[in-house]
């Protein structure tokens, strides 16, 4: 098949968080298994210098204006070939949302712009394409394109974070130059405001989620964010596909970032990596405690506050705690002054530091993810890829992807807590400190966690069976 995707992401060009890990590993996995496959990206500050001009330049319109955007060119690391949209005004800026914890007052502009320049784009690319697949609500709209000008292709539309929505003030809807009509129930508008996200499920011919439990999640008011009805209105197209890992770059046993590898049967590196983490965060060396990690944005989704009223007890006992993130600056400046009135057992580090990220998955024996909730966590699959054990809460994709330990018949991997109360994490806390004191036992843990397999070549037929679904192919 023929496959356009777009996204606002895609590392190793720009990169948040997990919709830039897949935009990474998902074009190449469908490329590995014959298909032709492209991305249009947005061309950020400092793309230009890895791309080449192509010479084409597309008129869009957006409003009452009419702006060229030029079409870059360059192929990813891993051979996928990459366009990018370039328009200084919107894209040459410091950050890619946002800047300084705000985020930029044209965004409705900025991506509707986006949006329009791919459909453009997908119109000039040759052989076409049969399918475009957007991502998230920065391009949540080229659906919405593709069915008013009824053009030739096919649409998926992939939510990897539903309260994410691209929710802007109805006066931009002006800015998308649709027909009046679409600014009602059955278009882009949701509550007097244009809302691209609800556009894109509703003008979609295929809907996906990035794990089956959060497709059934997104379908309850606690999880909908406001978008359940439509959600539960468009469910017969809704699919959910747990991300995978990319292997390639997550594996202890090839990563080139860390000290010493090593593998499930070759442990010992593991205790190389613990130390040079705890050097690297100049954290008192062999604790009798587990190392305690986490990487992850500081936002309220991701539990942070759960976490916060029990830092004093855990730090009160002889273990480590190393936190890597940045986001809610209150959240920051908690952690800030948590490190300092624990020095020497906890480290948090703001700057997302890609060598010590890897080195925190290696280096710590246990990864907190108290997630009030969680598309897909695919921090849960790196973590157990490098035996550092999860201790989750179920919700999400981690349900999917962690087993909590039973050691009645020594099954599972992991620690999951079902209630998001910091009583319920604390209690998981507990269960993973006392099977740490048991080194053969967590050793067993370790080896069965590491032997995991959350690879892409298992989630890509998913994604094929939406695509021939939708061109009507077995």
């Amino acid at each position: 098949m023929k496959i356009l995707l777009t996204a606002s992401e895609m590392d190793p060009f720009a990169r948040t968080g997990g919709l830039g890990d897949v935009l990474e590993a998902l074009p190449a996995a469908l490329a590995a298994r014959g298909h032709e496959v492209s991305v249009v990206l947005p061309c950020y500050r400092g793309l230009r210098e890895r791309a080449r001009d192509t010479g084409v330049k597309i008129a869009v319109q957006i409003g009452g204006r009419r702006l060229q955007a030029e079409i870059w060119e360059c192929t990813a690391p891993n051979g996928v070939q990459v366009f990018l949209v370039r328009r200084d005004e919107y894209f040459d800026r410091p950050g890619f949302y946002g800047a300084e914890g705000r985020d930029f007052p044209d965004n409705a502009e900025r991506f509707i712009y986006f949006s329009k320049a791919v459909v453009e784009l997908a119109r000039r690319v040759v052989p076409p394409a049969e399918i475009i697949h957007a991502h998230d609500w920065q391009t949540a709209l080229v659906p919405v394109l593709v069915r008013e000008r009824r053009l030739p292709f096919k649409t998926a539309l992939t939510i990897h974070n539903l309260a994410f929505q691209g929710s802007f003030d109805g006066w931009d809807f002006g800015l998308t130059n649709l027909p009046g009509e679409y600014f009602g129930a059955k278009g882009v508008e949701f509550f007097g405001r244009l809302n691209l996200l609800k556009g894109g499920m509703l003008f979609a011919d295929a809907i996906t989620t990035v794990s089956e439990r959060y497709s059934r999640e997104i379908q309850t008011p606690a999880q909908g964010s406001g978008l359940d009805a439509v959600v539960r209105e468009q469910a017969h197209k809704l699919t959910g596909i747990l991300n995978g890992a990319d292997y390639r770059i997550w594996n202890p046993a090839t990563d080139t970032r860390l000290p010493e590898r090593f593998s499930p049967d070759a442990l010992a590196g593991k205790k190389a990596c613990r130390e040079a983490l705890l050097a690297a965060c100049g954290l008192t060396p062999s604790p009798r405690g587990p190392v305690f990690a986490i990487v992850s944005r500081l936002a309220e989704q991701k539990g942070i506050d759960l976490l916060l009223p029990l830092l004093d007890r855990l730090l009160a006992d002889d273990v480590r705690l190393v936190i890597l993130g940045e986001g809610d600056p209150a959240y920051e400046r908690e952690l800030f002054i948590a490190s300092k009135r624990h020095a020497g057992r906890f480290a948090f580090r703001q700057s997302m530091d890609e060598t010590l990220s890897h080195l925190i998955y290696a280096g710590a024996d246990a990864f907190l993810i108290p997630s009030h909730f969680e598309p897909c966590g695919l921090s849960a699959m790196y973590s157990l890829k490098y035996g550092t054990l999860p201790i989750a809460h179920a919700t999400g994709g981690l349900f999917e992807t962690i087993q909590d330990y039973d050691p009645t018949n020594e099954s599972g991997h992991g620690f999951l807590f079902f209630d998001a109360t910091p009583e319920a994490l604390w209690d998981a806390i507990i269960r993973a400190k006392r099977y740490f004191a048991d080194p053969p036992q967590w050793q067993a843990l370790m080896r069965r966690a590491m032997r995991c397999d959350f690879s892409w070549a298992k989630a890509v037929p998913g994604y094929e069976a939406v695509y021939a679904g939708i061109l009507g192919r077995k």
